[in-house]
Protein backbone atom coordinates (compact mmCIF):
# COMPACT_ATOMS: atom_id res chain seq x y z
CA UNK A 1 0.00 0.00 0.00
CA UNK A 2 1.41 3.64 -0.76
CA UNK A 3 1.31 6.18 1.70
CA UNK A 4 -2.44 7.41 1.15
CA UNK A 5 -1.98 9.66 3.47
CA UNK A 6 0.99 11.95 2.88
CA UNK A 7 0.88 15.24 4.16
CA UNK A 8 -2.44 14.76 6.12
CA UNK A 9 -2.31 16.00 10.32
CA UNK A 10 -4.81 13.90 12.46
CA UNK A 11 -5.80 13.66 15.96
CA UNK A 12 -6.73 10.63 17.33
CA UNK A 13 -8.67 10.32 20.97
CA UNK A 14 -7.82 7.68 23.11
CA UNK A 15 -5.35 6.65 21.21
CA UNK A 16 -2.76 5.75 23.89
CA UNK A 17 -3.73 2.16 23.63
CA UNK A 18 -6.37 -0.18 21.77
CA UNK A 19 -8.01 0.74 19.17
CA UNK A 20 -7.17 4.67 18.99
CA UNK A 21 -3.50 3.19 19.37
CA UNK A 22 -3.24 0.94 16.32
CA UNK A 23 -4.96 4.09 13.81
CA UNK A 24 -2.79 5.89 15.29
CA UNK A 25 0.17 3.72 14.13
CA UNK A 26 -1.55 2.76 10.63
CA UNK A 27 -1.83 6.57 10.32
CA UNK A 28 1.76 7.35 10.37
CA UNK A 29 2.54 4.58 8.40
CA UNK A 30 0.36 5.87 5.74
CA UNK A 31 2.97 9.23 6.05
CA UNK A 32 0.33 11.24 8.53
CA UNK A 33 1.38 13.23 11.01
CA UNK A 34 -0.85 12.14 14.26
CA UNK A 35 -1.85 14.02 17.58
CA UNK A 36 -2.16 11.40 19.96
CA UNK A 37 -4.81 12.66 22.61
CA UNK A 38 -5.64 10.92 26.17
CA UNK A 39 -6.29 11.10 29.74
CA UNK A 40 -3.52 9.31 30.53
CA UNK A 41 -0.88 11.64 30.05
CA UNK A 42 1.76 8.14 31.25
CA UNK A 43 0.60 5.71 28.28
CA UNK A 44 -0.11 8.37 25.83
CA UNK A 45 3.34 10.22 26.11
CA UNK A 46 4.62 6.18 25.57
CA UNK A 47 2.92 5.30 22.52
CA UNK A 48 3.38 8.61 21.08
CA UNK A 49 6.97 7.93 21.66
CA UNK A 50 6.77 4.93 19.57
CA UNK A 51 5.35 6.91 16.45
CA UNK A 52 6.97 8.59 13.71
CA UNK A 53 5.31 12.01 13.29
CA UNK A 54 3.68 11.52 16.59
CA UNK A 55 3.14 13.69 19.16
CA UNK A 56 0.90 13.48 22.49
CA UNK A 57 -1.65 16.16 23.71
CA UNK A 58 -3.17 15.68 27.24
CA UNK A 59 -7.04 15.83 26.66
CA UNK A 60 -10.19 15.15 28.58
CA UNK A 61 -12.60 14.74 25.55
CA UNK A 62 -15.61 15.54 28.02
CA UNK A 63 -13.77 19.07 28.97
CA UNK A 64 -14.78 21.65 25.82
CA UNK A 65 -12.12 24.12 26.75
CA UNK A 66 -9.66 21.25 26.52
CA UNK A 67 -11.40 19.70 22.81
CA UNK A 68 -11.45 23.55 21.82
CA UNK A 69 -6.93 23.82 22.89
CA UNK A 70 -5.82 20.35 21.15
CA UNK A 71 -7.60 21.65 17.81
CA UNK A 72 -6.34 24.65 18.14
CA UNK A 73 -3.12 24.12 19.23
CA UNK A 74 -2.67 21.04 15.83
CA UNK A 75 -4.13 23.74 13.45
CA UNK A 76 -1.56 26.32 14.91
CA UNK A 77 1.73 24.09 15.18
CA UNK A 78 0.90 21.99 11.83
CA UNK A 79 -0.71 24.30 9.82
CA UNK A 80 -3.99 22.83 9.87
CA UNK A 81 -6.52 19.44 10.24
CA UNK A 82 -7.34 16.62 7.51
CA UNK A 83 -8.62 14.02 10.09
CA UNK A 84 -10.35 13.66 13.24
CA UNK A 85 -10.55 10.67 15.05
CA UNK A 86 -13.44 10.48 17.55
CA UNK A 87 -12.48 6.99 19.18
CA UNK A 88 -12.02 7.88 22.65
CA UNK A 89 -14.50 5.91 25.50
CA UNK A 90 -15.56 3.89 27.69
CA UNK A 91 -17.90 1.00 29.24
CA UNK A 92 -19.38 -0.15 32.30
CA UNK A 93 -21.08 -4.01 32.94
CA UNK A 94 -24.18 -3.63 34.11
CA UNK A 95 -28.26 -4.05 33.41
CA UNK A 96 -30.24 -1.40 33.08
CA UNK A 97 -32.30 -1.87 36.28
CA UNK A 98 -29.39 -1.82 38.11
CA UNK A 99 -27.39 0.79 36.55
CA UNK A 100 -26.43 4.19 38.45
CA UNK A 101 -27.19 7.05 36.68
CA UNK A 102 -23.48 8.43 38.23
CA UNK A 103 -22.37 5.66 35.46
CA UNK A 104 -25.25 6.46 32.82
CA UNK A 105 -24.01 9.62 32.48
CA UNK A 106 -20.28 9.30 32.63
CA UNK A 107 -20.45 6.96 29.61
CA UNK A 108 -22.61 9.23 27.71
CA UNK A 109 -20.24 12.19 28.96
CA UNK A 110 -17.33 10.36 27.53
CA UNK A 111 -18.30 8.46 24.41
CA UNK A 112 -21.37 10.11 22.97
CA UNK A 113 -20.55 14.09 24.48
CA UNK A 114 -16.79 13.55 23.78
CA UNK A 115 -17.48 12.61 20.31
CA UNK A 116 -19.46 15.73 19.75
CA UNK A 117 -17.59 18.16 21.15
CA UNK A 118 -14.37 16.38 18.70
CA UNK A 119 -16.83 16.49 15.86
CA UNK A 120 -17.84 20.18 16.58
CA UNK A 121 -14.14 22.19 16.85
CA UNK A 122 -12.36 19.71 14.23
CA UNK A 123 -15.29 20.45 11.75
CA UNK A 124 -15.29 23.95 12.33
CA UNK A 125 -11.88 23.83 11.74
CA UNK A 126 -11.68 21.57 8.57
CA UNK A 127 -14.39 24.23 7.05
CA UNK A 128 -11.74 26.89 7.66
CA UNK A 129 -9.46 25.29 5.55
CA UNK A 130 -11.01 23.32 2.48
CA UNK A 131 -12.04 20.53 4.03
CA UNK A 132 -11.55 16.91 6.11
CA UNK A 133 -12.30 13.98 7.01
CA UNK A 134 -14.07 12.49 10.77
CA UNK A 135 -14.19 9.46 11.09
CA UNK A 136 -15.96 8.18 14.42
CA UNK A 137 -15.96 4.71 16.15
CA UNK A 138 -19.14 3.46 17.32
CA UNK A 139 -20.20 0.02 17.83
CA UNK A 140 -22.65 -2.54 16.58
CA UNK A 141 -24.15 -2.28 19.77
CA UNK A 142 -25.65 1.11 17.96
CA UNK A 143 -28.00 -1.11 15.82
CA UNK A 144 -29.42 -3.72 18.58
CA UNK A 145 -29.42 -4.77 21.76
CA UNK A 146 -26.38 -6.65 23.87
CA UNK A 147 -27.12 -7.42 27.78
CA UNK A 148 -25.62 -4.86 30.19
CA UNK A 149 -24.31 -2.23 28.18
CA UNK A 150 -27.23 -0.18 27.47
CA UNK A 151 -25.27 3.01 28.26
CA UNK A 152 -22.52 2.22 25.67
CA UNK A 153 -25.33 1.23 23.83
CA UNK A 154 -27.15 3.84 23.86
CA UNK A 155 -23.64 6.44 23.41
CA UNK A 156 -22.98 4.65 20.12
CA UNK A 157 -26.50 5.05 18.64
CA UNK A 158 -25.73 8.92 19.10
CA UNK A 159 -22.52 8.34 17.72
CA UNK A 160 -24.28 7.09 14.46
CA UNK A 161 -26.64 9.81 13.96
CA UNK A 162 -24.37 12.81 14.91
CA UNK A 163 -22.13 11.24 12.03
CA UNK A 164 -24.32 11.35 9.91
CA UNK A 165 -25.85 14.84 10.85
CA UNK A 166 -22.49 16.46 10.65
CA UNK A 167 -22.12 14.63 6.94
CA UNK A 168 -25.48 16.63 5.81
CA UNK A 169 -24.34 19.65 7.48
CA UNK A 170 -20.93 20.32 6.20
CA UNK A 171 -20.97 18.41 3.28
CA UNK A 172 -20.73 22.27 1.40
CA UNK A 173 -17.82 22.78 3.10
CA UNK A 174 -16.05 19.32 1.99
CA UNK A 175 -15.89 17.67 5.84
CA UNK A 176 -16.83 14.05 5.05
CA UNK A 177 -17.87 12.13 8.51
CA UNK A 178 -18.44 8.42 8.53
CA UNK A 179 -18.64 6.23 11.64
CA UNK A 180 -17.01 2.62 11.92
CA UNK A 181 -18.73 -0.17 13.79
CA UNK A 182 -16.59 -2.50 15.36
CA UNK A 183 -18.07 -5.58 16.88
CA UNK A 184 -15.97 -7.20 19.97
CA UNK A 185 -12.68 -6.46 19.63
CA UNK A 186 -8.86 -7.33 21.47
CA UNK A 187 -8.75 -4.82 23.90
CA UNK A 188 -8.24 -3.95 27.20
CA UNK A 189 -11.57 -2.68 28.01
CA UNK A 190 -12.94 -5.75 26.80
CA UNK A 191 -10.60 -8.31 28.13
CA UNK A 192 -11.49 -6.23 31.65
CA UNK A 193 -14.69 -6.91 31.33
CA UNK A 194 -14.97 -10.47 30.57
CA UNK A 195 -15.83 -11.99 34.03
CA UNK A 196 -18.38 -9.09 34.73
CA UNK A 197 -20.04 -9.90 31.40
CA UNK A 198 -20.25 -13.69 32.02
CA UNK A 199 -22.12 -13.53 35.36
CA UNK A 200 -24.82 -11.73 33.32
CA UNK A 201 -24.77 -13.74 30.08
CA UNK A 202 -24.18 -17.01 31.97
CA UNK A 203 -22.27 -18.71 30.13
CA UNK A 204 -18.52 -18.48 29.09
CA UNK A 205 -17.40 -15.35 27.01
CA UNK A 206 -15.79 -17.58 24.66
CA UNK A 207 -18.75 -19.15 24.07
CA UNK A 208 -20.72 -16.07 23.39
CA UNK A 209 -17.98 -14.93 20.86
CA UNK A 210 -18.12 -18.36 19.03
CA UNK A 211 -22.02 -17.40 18.60
CA UNK A 212 -22.29 -14.43 17.76
CA UNK A 213 -18.92 -13.50 15.53
CA UNK A 214 -17.57 -16.62 14.09
CA UNK A 215 -15.71 -17.58 17.25
CA UNK A 216 -12.89 -14.97 17.53
CA UNK A 217 -12.35 -11.09 18.79
CA UNK A 218 -11.46 -8.61 15.94
CA UNK A 219 -8.13 -6.80 16.45
CA UNK A 220 -7.38 -3.26 16.63
CA UNK A 221 -5.29 -3.60 13.22
CA UNK A 222 -8.43 -4.36 11.26
CA UNK A 223 -10.48 -1.68 12.48
CA UNK A 224 -7.11 0.51 11.83
CA UNK A 225 -7.44 -0.42 8.67
CA UNK A 226 -10.53 0.59 7.37
CA UNK A 227 -9.99 3.85 9.65
CA UNK A 228 -6.85 4.96 6.98
CA UNK A 229 -9.07 4.27 4.30
CA UNK A 230 -12.15 6.73 5.48
CA UNK A 231 -9.29 9.08 6.03
CA UNK A 232 -7.43 9.19 2.90
CA UNK A 233 -9.26 11.09 -0.73
CA UNK A 234 -10.05 7.09 -1.77
CA UNK A 235 -12.97 7.63 -0.13
CA UNK A 236 -13.86 10.75 -0.91
CA UNK A 237 -17.32 9.55 -2.13
CA UNK A 238 -17.95 8.21 1.46
CA UNK A 239 -20.26 9.95 3.68
CA UNK A 240 -22.91 9.79 6.58
CA UNK A 241 -22.00 6.09 6.45
CA UNK A 242 -21.66 3.36 8.55
CA UNK A 243 -19.15 0.44 8.37
CA UNK A 244 -19.74 -2.33 10.46
CA UNK A 245 -16.95 -4.57 10.90
CA UNK A 246 -17.87 -7.41 13.07
CA UNK A 247 -17.37 -10.85 11.03
CA UNK A 248 -21.24 -11.32 10.39
CA UNK A 249 -22.43 -10.25 14.25
CA UNK A 250 -24.74 -8.26 12.44
CA UNK A 251 -25.84 -10.03 9.24
CA UNK A 252 -26.81 -13.22 11.58
CA UNK A 253 -30.76 -13.97 12.46
CA UNK A 254 -29.28 -16.95 14.69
Amino acid sequence: MSSILETKIAIVTGAARGIGLAIAEAYAEQGATVVLADIDAVAGEAAAAGIERGEFVACDVTDEAQVEALVAGTVERHGGLDVMVGNAGIATVSPIVSMSYEDWRRVLAVDLDGVFLCTKHAAGAMAASGGGSIVNIASIKAFGGAPATGSYGAAKAGVVSLTKTVAMEMRDHGVRANAICPGWVETDMVNDRKAELEAVLGLSFDDYIGHVQGGRLGTPAEIATLAVFLASDRSRFSSGSTYNVDMGATASLV
